[in-house]
């Protein structure tokens, strides 16, 4: 089983020799012409608001992205539109789509103000219900094989950004035999004191697994890497981790300042969209 947690700029010659070879054995290493189109999806809350980003042509593996607390937004539209290019059939839904239809938020949002803060929990409430997103990503996973574009014979990817890093170890554990790889970018609340604990569900999990962490989210829990890379292994999940020098939130051109300072880091984020696409090469064949 592949397992480490590491500073990535110590291996970053290997890691883009690796990524290299994985694009140049792919028919769909050259960018694709891609289509998005609004779309919506049935769950048992409701109508969800989503947008599926696909190659012009074809059949392709599905992809499911989780979206962070911002939601879906410019910034998540071009995370897919840049993974459908790469030859995936991506969906980006809504997450507050029980309260609000997207964007939710604009551009004077601020984690650091509390009314945003107040609003953003009173969004997330619904989707932090015992069962909800897992019945979520089971309606998402189903739109997805109901498409063309997306070929049922090979495996669903699903990755998530902050909020969206439990989301899809909860949806990986859902949806075992279909979910073969994902990914979390900053995840928050990956390992937790509850019995609900995201990491408790690696036992559930087939898929193959990457997991970044910011450094500041390493710095106030130092020992949640450990637990996720011993649950891990524990259930003979494959997991590369690795703790990354940028802050939370460093995968999005548009993250709010985190006190006074700029949070998007593109070297980092530049080398966590390597770690992806060299991940669903992989896993989604």
């Amino acid at each position: 089983m592949a397992d480490d947690t590491k500073d990535h700029h110590s291996n970053d010659v290997a890691l883009s020799a690796a990524a290299g070879l994985a694009a140049a054995g792919s028919a769909s290493a050259a960018e694709l012409a891609v289509v998005e189109t609004g779309v919506e999806v049935t769950t048992p809350d409701g109508a969800c608001d989503a947008v599926f980003i696909h190659p012009a042509t074809g059949s392709h593996p599905g992809v499911l992205i989780w979206a962070d607390a911002l939601g879906l937004r410019p910034a998540m539209r071009d995370i897919g539109k840049r993974l459908a290019a790469a030859g995936y059939s991506v969906l980006i839904p809504n997450p507050f789509y029980r309260s609000v239809k997207a964007p939710v938020f604009d551009a004077s949002f601020s984690f650091e103000n509390p009314a945003d803060l107040a609003k953003f929990y009173q969004l997330l409430a619904p989707l932090n219900a015992p069962g909800a997103a897992e019945k979520d990503a089971v309606a998402y996973v189903t739109f997805l094989d109901a498409q063309k574009q997306v070929d049922k014979a090979r495996k669903i990817g699903v990755h998530g950004y902050c909020m969206g890093g439990p989301l899809t170890v909860k949806t990986a554990a859902a949806l075992p035999d279909r979910v073969g790889a994902g990914a979390s970018f900053h995840g928050g609340g990956l390992v937790t004191g509850k019995p609900d604990s995201p990491h408790l569900l690696a036992p559930k999990i087939k898929a193959r697994m990457y997991i970044g962490i910011a450094s500041n989210d390493d710095q106030r829990q130092p020992d949640a890497k450990d637990t996720l890379r011993e649950a891990f292994a524990a259930a003979n999940v494959p997991v590369e981790i690795e703790v990354y020098p940028a802050l939370h939130g460093w995968c999005m051109p548009d993250m709010p300042l985190h006190n006074g300072l700029r949070v998007y880091s593109q070297p980092d984020a530049e080398h966590a969209w390597s770690k992806l696409v060299a991940l669903y090469r992989i896993a989604l064949a």
